[in-house]
């Protein structure tokens, strides 16, 4: 026929730049900043809410050993904090829901050149089968990953089937006083600590431009198994 590539070369590129979005660079204290893409389409706005940016800030800070550890990145968006992890040499699993899967990766694809352990991106679905994704990760790091109250079971199962003894869960989150969120986050921590152990990072531990009052940083352990297994 008479359609050529070039033809066809058009309508993509458009369209690539439609979902392009806009990007957003994250500052590294070593070296050249992280540049994320982000997107603000199709029902699933991603962008880099600023939990990411205190938690991937917080994660410079060396106050967790990250070098040739395994971290799971839940409800990932850009992957701002699990690349920053991965920039600190730190193999990195970065998940979030199918139709975030292409931005991650050409987040990944962006910042690979500044990754000195690993990271790839993979779908998990809260409250499905983890199976793939043993043996527990070193670290789970959820940023502002509480918003509904559907979520909360299925993401308490997920925690719950994916932590070991020994998986640290950070979770930054910023507190939210409008509507329902004070309740759905009181539920949640109160649910959460029926099978976790809970620590909060004091605010002066955290970066000290990336900071504030209303975000949060939670420490979560599993408790520890009592009497007969």
């Amino acid at each position: 026929g008479m359609r050529s590539d070039r033809d066809e070369a058009g309508p993509r590129r458009l369209r690539a730049a439609a979902m392009a979005g806009f990007v957003r660079e994250l500052e590294r204290r070593a070296g050249p900043a992280l540049r994320l893409e982000q997107r603000v389409a199709g029902g699933v706005g991603s962008v880099v809410w600023d939990a990411a940016l205190v938690l991937a800030k917080f994660l410079e800070t060396g106050a967790c050993p990250l070098a040739r550890r395994h971290v799971l990145e839940l409800g990932a968006g850009t992957g701002a904090v699990g690349i920053m992890a991965a920039t600190l040499g730190a193999n990195v699993t970065v998940t979030d829901l199918e139709e975030l899967q292409e931005l991650l990766m050409v987040n990944i694809e962006n910042n690979k050149h500044l990754v000195t352990g690993s990271v790839r991106a993979k779908v998990l679905k809260w409250g499905e089968d983890v199976t793939e994704f043993q043996p527990p990760p070193d670290y789970i790091l959820m940023a502002d990953c509480i918003y509904y109250e559907e979520s909360l079971e299925p993401l308490l199962k997920t925690l719950k089937d994916l932590t070991g003894p020994d998986t640290c869960i950070l979770c930054c989150y910023e507190q939210r006083t409008m509507g329902k969120n004070p309740e759905i986050e009181r539920k949640y921590f109160e649910l959460l600590q029926m099978d976790f152990e809970l620590e909060r990072i004091p605010l002066d531990r955290h970066d000290e431009e990336y900071r504030s009052e209303d975000i949060h940083i939670v420490t979560i352990h599993r408790k520890p198994m009592v009497g007969p297994q």
